[in-house]
């Protein structure tokens, strides 16, 4: 399954990834990526998987927050 972006939003991602380019081309790839082709969720990794694999422990609600400012 894809989500694909209506033609506004694909233009309001490139707009965006406009304003980043020389800030953060990195995301502003991203985000031309993501108004061209949208989002393939079949390969979509949750962020539980990500987190074990990264050695991370679940989250749940037990878990004391960080306080990061």
């Amino acid at each position: 399954m894809r989500i694909v972006f209506d033609p506004a939003e694909q233009e309001a991602l490139r707009a965006d990834a406009r304003e980043m380019a020389d800030s953060d081309p990195q995301i502003a790839y991203v985000l031309e990526r993501l108004a061209g082709e949208g989002v393939d969720l079949d390969a979509v990794t949750s962020w539980e998987e990500l987190r074990d694999k990264l050695g991370q422990p679940p989250l749940d609600d037990s878990a004391p927050a960080s306080h990061v400012a």
